[in-house]
C-alpha cells in the first residue's frame, strides 16, 4: 500500500492534520458521521498493558485445550451474529454486504482452525542428541502481552488472524485497530469477552500514533505485528528495533496475475475480474498488474472491458449493487489523482477512470494499459478499483516485469500447461503464488509476502511460532553412583 492509500494509521505530516485526526464511523456511503470515540488517554496506557500482562499471567496457565474451547466459543458467536458485524463492516468502511458476510464466515472458519489444531501444532517435538545420553525436547510456549496494529480493509479478519493463533498459544493482546473502523474494534473486544476469555486477554484501545512507541517501549510487551503501509511498517520496524522486540509485518502488495494462454479465455477474465475487484480493489493481494502475454492481449483486454463495464455504483447495503464505495472520501481523492497521472502521461483508459456522478466515495472501475516507468501508476499501489494492463512478448518478459517491484506479496499464473505455470511460478518473487487462482486466503495457508511487503507469516501452522518460544528442554541422565566394594 502506498502512504496514501495506507488502510492503517500513520504520522500525521502537520499539527492541523493531527487535530482531524479522530476514531469515527464516518459512512462512505453517505459521508455521515454517525459515531465518534474519545481517545485512549496517555495516562491510562500503563494500566491497560498491566491487565494485559495479568491476564497473561493466568491465561498462559491454564491448559492448551480450556484457551481452545474459548477461541472456538468466539467463532461461533461470531457464526450467530454475522448478519449485524457484517451490517457494521458495511457501515464502516463500505464493503458490499455479501462481502462482508463472506469476510464474517472466513473468520469463523480461522477460529475453528486454530482452536481445532492449534493444541496439536503445540505438542513438543523431539531431537535425538549427537553427544552424550538422554533427550532433547523443543516446547513451543507463549511469550507475552502483543500489541496489533491493524487496519479498515478486512476490519475482522485481519484480527482474528492475529487473535486466533495467539490466544491459543497463551499470548494475550492490545488491539490498536485502525481509526475508521472503531465499533468493529469494540465489536470483536466484546466476542472474545462473552466467548469466556478473561479480561485483558484481548483489549481494544483507541491509540494516538504518539502513544504507539509507548506501548511498544513497554517491558511487559513482547512482540508487535502490523498490517498496513510500507510506511507505517517501517516506523514499526524502527521501533521494534528499538526496544529489541519481535515484529511481523503484513505491508503493501503490487501483485502480478500472469496470463500466458487463452484455452479458456472467459475463466481467465473471470478470474482476472475477481482478483483486481473483490473489496472494491481494496486488498493487499488484489491482482494490481495484468501482464498478458501478446498473443492473447487483444482479446483478454477486450473481455475484461466487458467485465468491468458491469460494474455500477450503489449502495453497498443493497445486494444489487456491483461496485461500493472506496472506505473513504480521502482514499478516493488519492486513487483518481494516482489514475489521472497516469492518464496525463499518455496512459490509455480502456474503462472508467474517472470519478461517477453518484453520492459517496466511488471511484469508476478502470482499465489502464500503456503505463510506463514515469507514472505513479507503474511503482505505487492502487488501492482501489483500477486495474494496469501489460503486453508482454513471452514468458520470460513476463517473469521480468513481474519480478521489476519493490513488493513480493503475492502473484497469480494463468495456463491450462501446469507444467508451464509451475516454471513461471518458481521464478517469480513472492510470497504466495496461486495458479490458476486469483491469491485467496485460507486458515491452513501460509500469508505473508518478501521483499518491501513484509516479513513473518499469519496463518497456517507457521503462525503459532511468530510470537513463541521454541524452548529447548535438554535432560541428561544422572550417573548412578557406584557400590563401594565389599571387604
Amino acid at each position: 500500500m502506498t502512504a496514501t492509500q495506507s488502510p492503517t494509521n500513520e504520522q500525521p505530516k502537520t499539527a492541523s492534520d493531527s487535530a482531524e485526526r479522530r476514531y469515527a464511523t464516518v459512512n462512505p456511503f453517505t459521508g455521515e458521521t454517525e459515531k465518534e470515540f474519545p481517545f485512549t488517554e496517555t495516562s491510562e496506557i500503563d494500566g491497560i498493558i498491566e491487565r494485559a500482562h495479568a491476564a497473561y499471567q493466568e491465561w498462559q496457565a491454564r491448559p492448551v485445550e480450556e484457551r481452545a474451547a474459548v477461541v472456538r466459543r468466539a467463532a461461533e458467536l461470531m457464526d450467530e451474529r454475522r448478519d449485524d458485524l457484517a451490517a457494521l463492516i458495511t457501515t464502516e468502511m463500505g464493503k458490499r454486504r455479501e462481502e462482508a458476510t463472506g469476510e464474517l464466515y472466513l473468520c469463523s472458519m480461522i477460529l475453528k482452525y486454530y482452536a481445532d489444531n492449534g493444541p496439536g501444532f503445540l505438542e513438543p517435538t523431539s531431537i535425538t542428541p549427537l553427544m552424550g545420553k538422554g533427550e532433547a525436547v523443543v516446547e513451543t510456549r507463549p511469550v507475552g502481552v502483543l500489541l496489533a496494529i491493524e487496519p479498515w480493509n478486512f476490519p475482522f479478519y485481519q484480527v482474528v488472524r492475529v487473535a486466533g493463533p495467539n490466544l491459543v498459544l497463551g499470548n494475550t493482546v492490545v488491539l490498536k485497530h485502525s481509526e475508521i473502523t472503531p465499533q468493529c474494534a469494540v465489536a470483536i473486544e466484546q466476542l472474545f469477552a462473552d466467548a469466556g476469555a478473561p479480561a485483558g486477554v484481548l483489549t481494544n484501545t483507541f491509540l494516538r500514533i504518539a502513544d504507539v512507541e509507548q506501548v511498544i517501549a513497554d517491558r511487559r510487551i513482547q512482540g508487535v505485528t502490523l498490517t498496513g503501509s510500507e510506511r507505517a511498517g517501517s516506523s514499526v520496524a524502527a521501533l521494534a528495533g528499538k526496544h529489541l522486540k519481535k515484529s511481523v509485518l503484513e505491508l503493501g502488495g503490487s501483485d502480478p496475475f500472469i496470463v500466458l494462454d487463452a484455452d479458456d479465455l472467459g475463466a481467465t477474465v473471470k478470474a482476472a475480474t475477481m482478483g483486481r475487484m473483490q473489496n472494491t480493489g481494496q486488498a493487499c493481494t488484489a491482482s494490481k498488474r495484468l501482464i498478458v502475454t501478446e498473443d492473447v492481449y487483444e482479446p483478454f483486454v477486450e473481455g475484461l472491458k466487458q467485465a468491468f463495464s458491469t460494474f455500477s455504483p450503489g449502495d453497498p447495503a443493497d445486494p444489487s449493487t456491483s461496485l461500493a464505495p472506496l472506505s473513504s472520501e480521502r482514499a478516493a481523492q488519492d486513487l483518481h489523482a494516482q489514475i489521472q497521472d497516469a492518464i496525463d502521461k499518455g496512459a490509455t483508459v480502456v474503462a472508467g477512470g474517472k470519478r461517477p456522478d453518484h453520492a459517496g466515495a466511488f471511484v469508476e472501475a478502470t482499465i489502464l494499459t500503456d503505463v510506463t516507468p514515469e507514472m505513479r501508476a507503474f511503482r505505487e499501489e492502487l488501492f482501489g478499483p483500477a486495474a494496469v494492463v501489460y503486453k508482454v512478448k513471452d514468458a520470460d518478459e513476463a517473469v521480468a516485469l513481474a519480478n521489476d517491484s519493490d513488493y513480493g506479496l503475492g502473484a497469480t499464473v494463468m495456463s491450462s500447461d501446469l507444467d508451464r505455470a509451475r516454471a513461471v511460478a518458481e521464478q517469480l518473487e513472492a510470497g504466495m503464488v496461486w495458479i490458476n487462482q486469483p491469491t485467496g486466503s485460507s486458515p491452513e495457508l501460509p500469508f505473508g509476502g518478501v521483499k518491501r511487503s513484509g516479513y513473518g507469516r499469519e496463518l497456517s501452522e507457521l503462525a503459532m511460532f511468530e510470537f513463541a518460544n521454541r524452548r529447548l528442554v535438554r535432560t541428561v541422565p544422572v550417573k548412578k553412583a557406584s557400590k563401594p566394594q565389599a571387604g
